[in-house]
């Protein structure tokens, strides 16, 4: 007999139907799976063997067929377990329901019929609202499941759980979870911006860049701050919305990089990779595409520490996903895109030695050397990033205050109070603003278009003077022009200022160390 059964894959960070077909019959025995399945999709035939003799039904002596349509897409993983037996049971009339048209049935098998957690269980709740479909997954995922509202979702253990339900002869219950409780929990952040001593301009410049979404490179020589104050940036972020937070946990569900008892990310991802991280470990990728760390720290902040030290065909292939916010993989069957959308934060010292420019150690660097190591990170790289600034070393003084309090600086909620108010000025502004007409929705400064800089960066007489002036002595980029206006618009709106003003011009240029620098 034939039996089919609803299930579902994932592309990229969406998934798609897929009907699960299995044809018992007659004939030596054998189990065969077509439909493009790897290793793990052709292993299930084992555990769903054991799983359906160890829950207590005969596994047919038969020829079984196994298709998994549309057949012209890879299917990888253990999600279809699940389906494929129950398909298996309705073949024999194990199971007389005849409406398994209305569930999309997903889970990985264990051979003693239980039923085990599978990644993107949230992309796909979010394709059986769409389609109106009736869920039903491992009892392990249907917290991930739920916080997709108007989806009716059952959670089972087992899969003779699973038969007694849809045969009737065991009522479950749908699994409901309040999104509103997940979200507006208590951020809770165990590091703060207070912890840091001295650095006040530095402290000044993270703190413009997470206003406006700029990317922020700081240089400065070891110990002098750098990894920590790029470590607290996301205490002073905005909270994310309850759309970034399900898109985001979206990626790291497909990742497989859910926190354990987790259904949500609440707060902003940081992602450090370490400087041997490759491109496609970077970028994403690999024979079965994977999302990258780019796209890992989607909404919130990538972090590359000693980035000299990264590959510069490593570095090279952040252009796109910093400029477009998204990343294209294309290989000769398909095309996966995923979305990147972060601040890229970097940190460097100023020479191979660290101490060219510090006033208490000599620099034993010689003037190719420090070129060649700069120019590991490419001038169009460097273009994409919006402040530069210098992390010097911290004076004694401000490290043993014996308990005082006034090198101690402000704490990161009393900062963020600040940067929540210049955000939502800016979600006002750009409301109904996409960065092209059919693209993403406009949401930061860092993320305006050139016509957005004429409707929103006008400048006086003065202002203008002065940023011609620095153009021309520091031969600046187009790019770099941009960013400065970028940067200057961040900074009038902390200080609440409809126009940009002389003062927010003039700290935007000093955000450009390099530039100047190397004019």
């Amino acid at each position: 007999m034939l039996a089919k059964v609803l299930s579902s894959s994932v592309i990229g960070v969406d998934a798609f139907l897929v009907d699960v077909e299995v044809d018992s019959a007659r004939g030596l025995p054998a189990f065969s799976t077509v439909g493009l399945p790897d290793n793990a999709v052709k292993e299930s035939k084992d555990r769903v063997r054991s799983a359906i003799k160890n829950s207590g039904y005969t596994f047919p002596n038969g020829r079984i067929t196994v298709n998994l349509a549309p057949a012209d897409i890879k299917k990888e993983g253990t999600i279809f377990d699940l389906s494929v037996a129950v398909g298996l049971l309705k073949a024999e009339g194990i199971i007389k329901n005849d409406n398994l048209a209305d569930f999309i049935i997903l889970g990985e098998l264990s051979l003693d019929g239980g039923v085990k957690p599978v990644r993107g269980v949230l992309s796909v709740a979010v394709l059986a609202k769409e389609l109106g479909k009736s869920l039903v997954l491992a009892k392990a995922n249907a917290e991930e499941a739920s916080i997709v509202e108007g989806v009716e979702l059952y959670g089972v253990e087992s899969l003779a759980e699973l038969v007694e339900f849809l045969n009737g002869d065991n009522q479950l219950e749908p699994y409901l979870r309040g999104t509103e409780s997940v979200i507006g929990a208590e951020h809770i952040h165990h590091l703060d911006m207070a912890e840091v001593r001295g650095q006040e301009s530095v402290k000044r410049a993270v703190e413009v860049a997470a206003a406006g979404g700029h990317n922020l490179l700081m240089i400065g020589p070891p110990g002098s701050g750098k990894t920590m104050l790029a470590k607290r940036l996301p205490t002073i972020l905005t909270d994310l919305t309850l759309e970034e937070a399900i898109e985001t946990t979206k990626i790291h569900s497909v990742a497989g990089m859910l926190p354990v008892g987790s259904s949500l990310i609440k707060t902003r991802p940081f992602r450090s990779p370490h400087h041997t991280i490759s491109d496609a470990g970077l970028i994403g990728g690999g024979q079965i595409p994977r999302p990258g760390e780019v796209s890992l720290a989607h909404n919130g902040v990538l972090f590359l520490d000693e980035a000299p030290e990264f590959r510069k065909n490593v570095l090279e292939v952040l252009r796109q996903p910093v400029e477009d916010g998204n990343v294209t993989i294309s290989r000769a069957a398909i095309s996966i895109n995923y979305p990147a959308d972060f601040m890229l934060v970097c940190a460097m010292n100023p020479c191979p030695c660290g101490y060219f420019g510090d006033l208490t150690r000599e620099c034993r660097c010689t003037p190719p050397l420090i070129e060649r190591y700069r120019g590991r990170i490419s001038g169009p790289l460097m273009d994409r990033i919006d402040i530069h600034c210098e992390v010097p070393r911290v004076a004694f003084s401000e490290l043993n205050d014996n308990g005082k309090s006034s090198s101690a600086g402000e704490t990161s909620a009393v900062v963020k109070v600040r940067v929540d108010r210049a955000c939502a000025l800016q979600r006002e502004r750009f409301k109904r603003t996409r960065a092209t007409r059919n693209g993403p929705r406009i949401f930061s400064n860092a993320a305006m278009a050139s016509r957005h800089l004429k409707k929103y960066c006008t400048l006086d007489e003065i202002s203008a003077a002065l940023l011609e002036t620095a153009v021309e002595r520091l031969g600046l980029s187009a790019r770099a022009y941009t960013r400065i206006l970028k940067v200057a618009r961040t900074i009038a709106d902390l200080d609440e200022s409809i126009d940009i003003k002389k003062p927010h011009i003039a700290e935007a240029i000093q955000y450009r160390t390099l530039d100047r620098a190397l004019a």
